[in-house]
């Protein structure tokens, strides 16, 4: 069995190689390409800086030097309008990039953010855990997670959603309050904040969706009960049903515990998106009833 040959840290690249030395080994690792020209005198402070970059970094991310007078059509097809210019390849595309001279510090920021969290395996691990419904070993792994990279987003996130599948919303609500407003991820933690508002609807008497179905037959007037068991069908994702009952909750009496069929309604669309097909029917549903 032959041994595996590292990849060299710092290529030169050109339209003849830039697939396979760039666009190919994004997927494994980050690179940078730096598109410099002989005659740019910050290329040649910047240049050395970045290769020096690579090699402390060896192994983890690559540096790949494109000459852009000998390269013009690498250079207008990434958009390159001064030099130094360094973008960040993952996946095959752009996600990062500058132009001009950085600071020493602002270039080991700009490499750490293209890394993968160390936390990363951990969080897997947790992702998996809640997959399986073990939200109690789950919370301990986002945890352990954020215990070797308390910024790590993701792994955040994860922990807000065990504590949901916990119960635990007022824990989950706290953590989601705490979040700098600039947090990434913004779709997701509104997701979160309607997940939290709908699971709090639900009664914590131990009665199961059969109970409430049967009130609601016994006593289709039974509000509570159906707000109640908008929880449960959500929880199970039976998104039409639980949309319906709550729609049904607006049709007998809009002004039931503060208009909460309506506000149960907009927490579905919020968990769903409004490019769902779902939420533009009940959407129209809605407002036909409060039309009325």
């Amino acid at each position: 069995m032959s041994a595996v040959v590292p990849l060299p840290d710092v290529i030169d690249a050109n339209l003849t190689n830039f697939q396979r030395d760039v666009i190919d080994v994004s997927q494994r690792m980050p690179v940078l390409v730096d598109f410099w020209a002989p005659w740019c005198q910050p290329c040649r402070v910047l240049t050395p800086r970045l290769e020096a970059l690579a090699a402390d970094y060896a192994g983890r991310v690559r540096l790949a030097r494109i000459n852009s007078d000998d390269n013009p059509e690498l250079a207008r097809r990434f958009g390159v309008r001064g030099i130094p210019n360094v973008k960040a390849f993952v996946g095959g595309v752009v996600v990062d990039e500058f132009t001009g001279v950085l600071p020493d510090r602002e270039l080991r920021d700009f490499m750490d953010a293209l890394l993968p969290s160390p936390a990363l395996s951990a969080f897997e691990e947790a992702q998996a855990a809640l997959a399986r419904g073990d939200a109690t070993a789950s919370l301990g792994l986002f945890q352990g997670a954020l215990a070797i990279d308390p910024g790590f987003e993701p792994a955040v996130l994860g922990r807000v959603e065990a504590l949901i599948a916990l119960g635990r919303l007022d824990d989950a609500q706290s953590a989601l309050d705490a979040l700098p407003y600039e947090q990434e991820d913004r779709a997701r933690i509104g997701t979160l904040y309607a997940r939290i508002a709908i699971a709090s609807r639900q009664p914590g008497d131990g009665d199961g969706d059969e109970n409430y179905a049967a009130r609601i037959a016994r006593n289709p007037g039974d509000l509570t009960a159906r707000l109640a068991f908008v929880a449960e069908l959500a929880a199970r994702e039976q998104w039409e049903e639980a949309m319906e009952q709550a729609l049904e909750v607006v049709r007998r009496d809009r002004s039931f515990e503060d208009d909460a069929g309506r506000r149960a309604l907009l927490d579905l669309f919020a968990l769903l998106g409004s490019d769902d097909e779902r939420v533009r029917r009940y959407r129209r549903e809605l407002a036909a009833v409060l039309n009325r």
